[in-house]
């Protein structure tokens, strides 16, 4: 009977712990010089046309689905709440702190790092397994140019617009649940949302979701182009870049609301 050796899962592990400081550093890196080169216009347009069509109409159900929930959700919270002391009349207001300036915003960018993040990273994981992107390379064709610089131009533009579409269809959901079940007018909610939300918290808003664009983008392709250990590696890489992407994108959420909304209330 033959008995085959147990698998190195732990080895498998170490390894990759041992290479995430040098795939972190990797990730800065490749941002860096994709903002160099798109300063400088350095990159394939004809490929720009579908991976903004893969970011944006490709990711515009679940975003629109899951925030319009949301905002349900987290209107019946904040208006059970107020209802106990009478002000049921800042429900709007409450509404656009919370929900319009961070969950919105962090919960498109967590949808888009998992349907595009993923998918850039094990792309482009696949293209490094099987040797394509050593053939663009023998062919005289830089692979940030013509592979990454697209996909971070396309997720720099879809992301703002979907996170605008996310906290439209919030205040869509959190205005019906105030009527069905505490019988706010809809114009009554609406307003309390406009006296605690400006046009700067959405200017704010929309820069956030840039700089999560950034980091969705950057790190599926850098942690995709740093593939090894065939099959297996892709999915590694994938993983690997979804964790990071979402650390990443709490991490700078939180240093943008201290800087952005910290200075707006002074």
């Amino acid at each position: 009977m033959l008995h085959l050796p147990p698998r190195p899962e732990g080895n498998v592990q170490e390894r990759v712990q041992e290479r995430a400081p040098a795939r972190h550093l990797a990730a800065c890196l490749l941002m860096g010089q994709v903002l160099l080169r798109v300063l400088q216009g350095r990159f394939h347009r004809r490929n720009l046309m579908e991976h903004l069509a893969t970011v944006g109409p490709g990711s515009l159900r679940a975003v629109l689905m899951i925030n319009f929930f949301a905002g349900m959700i987290f209107t019946v919270q904040t208006a059970r709440e107020l209802s106990r002391y009478g002000v049921t009349d800042a429900v709007g207001g409450a509404f656009a702190l919370a929900f319009c300036r961070e969950l919105a915003p962090v919960l498109t960018a967590g949808i888009v790092a998992g349907q595009v993040g993923t998918a850039f990273a094990a792309e482009l994981g696949t293209m490094r397994v099987t040797e394509q992107i050593d053939a663009l390379q023998m062919m005289r064709t830089d692979p940030v140019d013509y592979l990454v610089t697209p996909r971070v131009v396309a997720t720099l533009a879809m992301l703002p617009l979907l996170t605008v579409f996310a906290i439209a269809i919030g205040i869509f959901g959190g205005t019906s649940v105030a009527l069905l079940f505490y019988g706010q007018p809809p114009q009554a909610f609406l307003d309390s949302v406009r006296s605690f939300l400006d046009l700067r918290d959405l200017l704010a808003v929309i820069l956030k979701s840039m700089f999560f664009a950034l980091i969705i983008a950057s790190v599926g392709c850098s942690f995709g182009l740093s593939t090894r250990g065939g099959a297996r590696g892709v999915g590694e890489s994938a993983t690997a870049a979804v964790v990071t992407i979402w650390v990443g994108i709490f991490m700078a959420d939180f240093a943008l609301s201290v800087l952005l909304f910290g200075t707006l209330a002074i």
